[in-house]
């Protein structure tokens, strides 16, 4: 239970933090919240973390306990440079009304984001790929949902680039932290 909860948690801070949740929040407030909106949100979460924790258990099968902190370290530090450097773009002028279309865009914009390299690390570390998978998709589907049914009004409620520089410097600290113990 303990993977799931960290799984779940983490996940959520870090897609709020994200240019996904911005993204997602403009769109959003063009489309309104709709039917298609939302089932593609929650496909392209499921999807892109049952990838994230299945790799991460292949990968601790194929490495060694002294390599794993050093892998732990790496995908934190990835992460965290997403959230420093990345920006979300504005909002479409014209955007898609297509389903297809919206979920092609969430599952390639969230397969290696933030979330899922923290969803990759917590399953080499714990060897729970279900509870971290599940922890982490309902943790990234709650924060994305939250920004759609805000849509427009997010930016205005959040201080998403101060919350993006502060959930980075926390993964940049973590990471660096395990690289240096390993």
């Amino acid at each position: 239970m303990p993977a799931f909860l960290l799984s779940f948690v983490a996940c959520m801070l870090v897609t709020m933090a994200g240019r996904e949740q911005l993204r997602l929040a403009r769109l959003a407030s063009v489309l309104g919240v709709r039917a298609g909106l939302i089932t593609a949100v929650g496909i392209s979460a499921i999807v892109t973390v049952t990838l994230a924790a299945w790799s991460g258990s292949m990968l601790a099968i194929a490495i060694s306990d002294a390599s794993e902190e050093i892998v732990i370290a790496i995908a934190l530090l990835l992460a965290a440079l997403q959230l420093a450097v990345l920006r979300a773009k504005p909002a479409p002028k014209e955007p898609t009304w297509s389903f297809g279309a919206m979920l092609i865009v969430m599952l390639v914009a969230q397969i290696c984001d933030g979330a899922r390299l923290l969803v990759l690390a917590f399953t080499v570390h714990t060897g729970e790929p279900v509870l971290v998978g599940a922890g982490g998709a309902l943790g990234s589907m709650t924060a994305l949902l939250v920004a759609s049914f805000f849509g427009g009004n997010w930016e205005r409620k959040v201080p998403h680039r101060a919350l993006s520089r502060t959930v980075g410097a926390i993964l940049m600290l973590a990471a660096l932290i395990i690289g240096i113990s390993a």
